[in-house]
């Protein structure tokens, strides 16, 4: 078991539905299984948000099927809702970090969840702020290894 917590972006629960993303499909698959089940892992209530707009925005699923999946999702997962303190570390993020908004809001919510590690694709690979790395689970062999 891993001793650090873990935390999930959307781009990765949406590989998993995605029949077009080939090998990320297979990856984000294997992501979503080490993490519920080897791993302190959690998701946030802005990824699952992100999750529903996105497949049903695209087509991968539709309205009736996502939210089937967001049920398994929290199943499967803690989920942390932002919070005031977190907004206003986001902006902070915003201002200081360069960080667009809704990637700010992601990372407050995982610091303050105690989260050390933020897997996803859209922040910068190896990137560590204020004690929650960042990493591209898709451009390395183990994503949730220290190195």
């Amino acid at each position: 078991m891993s001793v650090e917590r873990i935390s999930l972006d959307a781009n990765i629960l949406f590989y998993t539905v995605d029949a077009d993303a080939g090998e990320r499909q297979e990856k984000a698959r294997a992501i979503v299984r080490q993490g519920a089940l080897n791993h302190d892992c959690f998701l946030s209530l802005q990824t699952l948000c992100e999750f529903f707009a996105a497949t049903t925005r695209k087509g991968k699923l539709t309205a009736v099927q996502a939210a089937a999946q967001l049920e398994d999702w929290q199943a499967l997962f803690p989920v942390i809702a932002a919070t005031t303190t977190s907004l206003r570390l986001a902006v902070r993020a915003v201002e200081q970090h360069n960080l667009s908004f809704w990637d700010a809001l992601q990372w407050a919510v995982a610091k303050q969840a105690g989260a050390t590690l933020l897997l996803s694709e859209d922040l910068q690979h190896g990137r560590d702020l204020e004690g929650v790395r960042f990493r591209n689970p898709f451009v390395v062999e183990d994503p949730f290894s220290a190195s």
